[in-house]
């Protein structure tokens, strides 16, 4: 059996919070209001005893955090851990958090050099990824294609078990500014799937991206499609563009397997895109990935 822990999945804008059983099974999962980016600087911690660990009936249990808890937004500003590397590897590089209740570990984040040269970086997309290799031992051979989707979606090419190298494209927020402070914005919306596949027929090969969001408004005003349904047609562009472009970074090819790993809504209009454009590709719910990592860090440290 294993001991009893509270996992931590806590971003910019949400906490979300398991407790984890002797028998490995998690129960009184609890959403938070409590993103980092949301709490006063140099708060966290307070946060964390005052509100969480009350509210998961978890004062005594040691915890296993990652995500941007642990960015100079959060708790304690982790190092991050270069790439390539080796999942096991984030195991012997935990941060033990100051605290003056029970011990609280920090999963460190992860840096790497593109391949096109630019710099980049994750912090909770790399417990995720762990968490993936967990649930299967046979993707620790092979090589994969991870697309994991959201403000700042990660796009991270796995080989043999080992993070080679891996790109962010920042479609998420561009769809949010673009929707509430552009010419763009509509007041009622209406998801159309046939709107998001013009979307991404229209973002082509993800070149003139400017250009090609404006279509959005040419068609409203044209006359050729619905305002309720901008929003689709965006999300189709931005999408289908990302689709288009990224993999090409990392010099993926559409042989390679695509997982994409995330929640179920936006990972179904990544899998849509993707299917257009020709890849194999499976998803995986991102809260199930995150907490298996957090929990085989978890065992490994307490089984010590």
């Amino acid at each position: 059996m294993s001991a009893r822990f509270l996992a931590v999945d806590w971003g910019t804008t949400n906490l979300r919070a398991w407790v984890v059983g002797d028998n490995g099974a998690a129960s009184n999962s609890v959403e938070f209001p409590l993103g980092v980016g949301k709490i006063p600087a140099g708060e966290a911690a307070r946060e964390f005893a005052a509100t969480v660990r009350p509210r998961m009936d978890a004062q005594e249990l040691p915890a296993f955090l990652c995500g941007m808890v642990g960015s100079n937004l959060g708790w304690a500003s982790v190092p991050y851990l270069d790439s390539p590397l080796c999942f096991s590897d984030l195991q012997g590089h935990l941060h033990k958090a100051s605290t003056s209740g029970p011990p609280a570990w920090i999963v460190p984040g992860v840096r790497c050099v593109r391949p096109d040269g630019g710099p980049d970086v994750m912090r909770g997309e790399e417990t995720q990824l762990l968490g993936w290799l967990s649930m299967d031992p046979a993707r620790s051979r092979g090589e994969y294609l991870i697309c994991q989707p959201g403000t700042h979606s990660k796009w991270v090419r796995v080989v043999d078990g080992q993070l080679q190298h891996f790109v962010t494209s920042m479609t998420g927020e561009l769809f949010d500014v673009l929707v509430n402070h552009s010419v763009l914005q509509v007041t009622k919306t209406e998801e159309n799937p046939s709107a998001f596949d013009a979307g991404v027929e229209a973002a082509g090969d993800g070149g003139a991206l400017a250009s090609r969001l404006f279509t959005a408004r040419a068609r409203v005003v044209g006359g050729s499609m619905p305002p309720a349904h901008v929003h689709s047609y965006l999300s189709g562009i931005l999408i289908g563009a990302e689709v288009a472009g990224v993999p090409s970074l990392l010099r993926m090819s559409k042989k390679t397997p695509v997982t994409v790993i995330g929640d179920a809504r936006l990972s179904n209009h990544y899998l849509r895109a993707l299917r257009t454009h020709g890849y194999t590709v499976s998803t995986q719910d991102g809260e199930a990935a995150a907490l298996s990592g957090l929990s085989a860090l978890a065992n490994d440290v307490l089984a010590r």
